[in-house]
């Protein structure tokens, strides 16, 4: 899954949306709706970025992951979305999880930033025992005491949720580093302990990004990842999904 922490215009999704598919990706991820530390930070484009994700969508044929923030928004971002993301800050949004339940939509349910292997589970339980199944765990990083990175990306978790549950987990070294240069070395440890996917933020010029510019990749660096990633999968004893395409006319 790649693509802009927000979607910023119809340009920059489209231009990043052609860009990571043509590089392998088999999901396109952008917030549409962007819950922000500050009131004052870029909150997204709302229902014209969903429109965005639409029009992503028809011209490359990826399917679409995006955040919803509120139990009200639920049917809203289903009509656009194929998947829908629970961002940390809304793991334990119990209304929400809830709401979700009812849906016929996967949803990729985050690891909050301090929250424990047992609480992600409980909140992912929320939703299953409300009668949604297609639940996907994703481990984004957690708090710790050291700055050098933007949080602690416990790859740990990774077998130790695989121990615990059938449930896919997949891993996001955007969010999980901070740094754009460490996101390739963990890409592929998430792949040796057994991610069944990555969640990689890309935007055409990240110095321009109106939020998380610091963590993404550019087109280009996400291509060269992919190629990196292909060259790994063989010794995995996995496989690289790949974008089933429109039949021709």
């Amino acid at each position: 899954m790649a693509g802009p922490c927000s979607v910023e215009s119809e340009d920059q999704v489209l231009e990043t949306a052609h860009g990571v598919v043509a590089a392998g990706a088999t999901m396109l991820r952008g917030g549409a709706f962007k819950p922000r530390t500050s009131p004052d930070a870029f909150q997204g484009l709302g229902e014209i970025g969903l429109a965005h994700l639409r029009n992503a969508k028809a011209q490359t044929g990826l399917p679409v992951v995006t955040e919803v923030l509120d139990p009200r928004q639920v049917e809203l971002v289903s009509a656009t979305a194929d998947m829908l993301q629970v961002g940390s800050r809304n793991m334990q949004n119990t209304p929400l999880l809830r709401e979700l339940g009812g849906c016929d939509k996967p949803v990729l349910l985050k690891r909050g930033a301090s929250a424990t292997v047992d609480e992600l589970l409980g909140a992912a339980d929320y939703i299953l025992e409300a009668g949604n199944s297609q639940v996907v765990l994703c481990e984004r990083g957690i708090r710790s005491f050291d700055p050098s990175t933007r949080y602690l990306l416990d790859l740990a978790v990774v077998p130790n949720l695989r121990s615990r549950t059938g449930l896919p987990v997949v891993v996001d070294p955007s969010h999980g580093t901070g740094r754009p240069d460490l996101i390739l070395p963990m890409a592929l440890g998430a792949l040796a302990v057994g991610a069944d996917g990555l969640l990689i933020e890309v935007h055409p010029a990240p110095e321009l990004a109106l939020s998380d510019g610091h963590q993404a990749l550019t087109i280009g660096a996400f291509s060269a990842l992919m190629d990196e990633i292909r060259q790994w999968i063989p010794a995995s004893g996995r496989y690289l999904s790949l974008l089933a395409q429109p039949a021709a006319d």
